[in-house]
């Protein structure tokens, strides 16, 4: 299917479609997956998602309520979306998603609500949260897809990203771009950076169920960089989050 015609036409009328049969309105919609990374392949799926709010009577119900919607997931859209009261209280404990959401290059809507949110969405980062969930990523992709003789590249920037992005943190104590070029950019030189440019020429010419034989470089680089941010990790000391009073003056006027 042509790629224009879905984001052009397409996503935008899906998300309308839920807005109409959900009885929500979307705040906010982005691309999440390899193509907001900057690596897509070209057979890679259109990971969709959102953030949308319900009428207020809606929240004062007793009986308990779905706080997610899952439209559809086949073909090439995967879309779902996350109920604002949810967002903000994952936001509230540092959700390491709800920084990826806010910080995506390609948003497929979103609001001036949305922009006012944006405007705190830092506050709530903390650091030692955000290296635990991209090391225990980058660590578990490692394990399960990266020590046989013959592996999947795409696993490769599955744990290529967030270790750049733990290298980040490290660095910048702020939320790690999505781009994975501004990471790789960043914090590669030399040989690695230029296997690394390679390997992603390759991952982006061809399906995404690409296999080849394992690239000793890569993996070196990734298994010390894992057990040394493992060691730096362990000397952060975890911050508190700020009250929930911001966040409940947020919710409210959404409401309001």
């Amino acid at each position: 299917m042509d790629e224009k015609k879905i984001i052009n036409e397409i996503i935008p009328r899906k998300l309308k479609e839920i807005e109409e049969k959900e009885n929500i309105r979307i705040l906010h919609c982005v691309e999440s997956g390899s193509r907001a990374w900057g690596f897509p392949s070209p057979d890679s799926d259109f990971d969709v998602r959102f953030i949308y709010v319900r009428e207020k009577e809606f929240y004062l119900r007793l009986d308990k309520t779905k706080d997610y919607i899952e439209w559809q997931l086949y073909d090439t859209l995967d879309i779902n979306g996350w109920d604002i009261k949810k967002a903000l209280t994952l936001l509230h404990s540092s959700n390491p998603t709800l920084f990826e959401w806010n910080n995506s290059p390609i948003v497929y809507k979103t609001t001036k609500e949305w922009q006012e949110i944006s405007k705190v969405i830092t506050h709530y980062f903390k650091q030692k949260a955000g290296l635990y969930h991209y090391l225990n990523t980058a660590r578990n992709h490692y394990k399960e897809y990266l020590q046989g003789d013959s592996v999947k590249y795409k696993k490769y920037f599955y744990c290529l990203r967030p270790i750049l992005a733990c290298r980040y943190i490290l660095d910048k104590k702020s939320p790690p771009p999505m781009l994975f070029e501004k990471l790789k950019d960043e914090y590669l030189t030399g040989e690695i950076k230029q296997e690394v440019e390679k390997l992603l020429e390759l991952k982006m010419a061809t399906p995404e169920l690409l296999n080849g034989p394992k690239i000793e470089i890569i993996n070196e680089y990734l298994l010390y960089s894992i057990k040394e941010i493992e060691l730096k990790v362990k000397e952060y000391k975890q911050t508190e989050s700020p009250s929930f009073e911001e966040l409940n003056e947020i919710f409210l006027s959404l409401l309001n």
